[in-house]
């Protein structure tokens, strides 16, 4: 078979945030065995360079760039010298994020406002920054990462996290639109998947994460690479090119987004 129709995302580049473990590191690995290079962002280099070791494993290139995404500032020069280092870019997958979860009243102004500096304010200084590479590839994509927490039944204690996360959803449907024409989509997933975080949750709360696993259809939650990072070289794929400003939960069937 044709290599080009087998991997058709071969020799693609992609930048994904967060991607030291976790959802980031499971999407980073999935799109380096289509042949992707993979420029690893994010805070602890130890954990970047390990990152980088599994994809280059995989058979292509990586490259590890600190950043704390919160530093919005900086983010157009790591844009930059991700495209110098490969050349170009084509995918852009927006998963980093911290703040803060609790009741709205014992929440302070920073910690609130942590969630959209590392949220949808980072996400649109990376996209903007990205722009330009992405028209240039001739089908960019850009994958922002968001939550079924935005339509919870039971919202308490994940206001700021579920109001970052809608904003940064609505960011993705403006830009689907108005960047469709410079051939870039823009979609959103909202993934349960076992990070370390989640894992840590799932050991520490084990009655309650019973009942959180029984809540989901399929009784499972997501493997990070094996469902949400398959389901993102789907969406950036070729067999998915139609699709833009869309949000689709990646959680066995659990959200209702209506």
């Amino acid at each position: 078979m044709n290599a080009a129709l087998s991997r058709p995302l071969a020799g693609r580049v992609a930048l994904v945030t967060g991607a030291g473990q976790g959802v980031g590191q499971g999407i980073a690995l999935a799109l380096a065995s289509e042949g992707v290079s993979v420029a690893v962002l994010g805070r602890t280099e130890a954990k970047l360079e390990e990152t980088c070791t599994l994809v280059r494993e995989r058979g292509v290139e990586a490259a590890a760039f600190a950043c704390d995404v919160a530093d919005t500032e900086a983010i157009p020069g790591v844009v930059e010298a991700v495209v110098a280092r490969f050349g170009r870019l084509d995918i852009l997958v927006n998963n980093a994020w911290a703040g803060a979860h609790g009741p709205l009243l014992e929440l302070s102004d920073r910690a609130f406002q942590k969630g959209y500096r590392t949220g949808p304010f980072a996400a649109f200084s990376f996209m903007r920054a990205a722009h330009p590479h992405l028209k240039a590839s001739g089908d960019g994509a850009i994958i922002n990462l968001v939550t079924s927490a935005m339509v919870r039944w039971d919202a308490r204690t994940y206001g700021a996290y579920a109001s970052a996360k809608m904003a940064l959803k609505s960011l993705s449907r403006t830009a689907a639109v108005e960047w469709a024409p410079d051939g870039i989509r823009v979609n959103a997933i909202a993934p349960h998947a076992l990070s370390p975080g989640l894992k840590w949750w799932t050991e520490t709360n084990p009655e309650e994460a019973e009942e959180f696993v029984a809540s989901i259809p399929m009784k499972r939650i997501g493997d990070c690479e094996d469902d949400i990072g398959r389901a993102v070289v789907a969406l950036v794929g070729p067999d998915m090119r139609y699709l833009t400003g869309a949000t689709i939960p990646l959680d066995g069937g659990q959200a209702f987004f209506g």
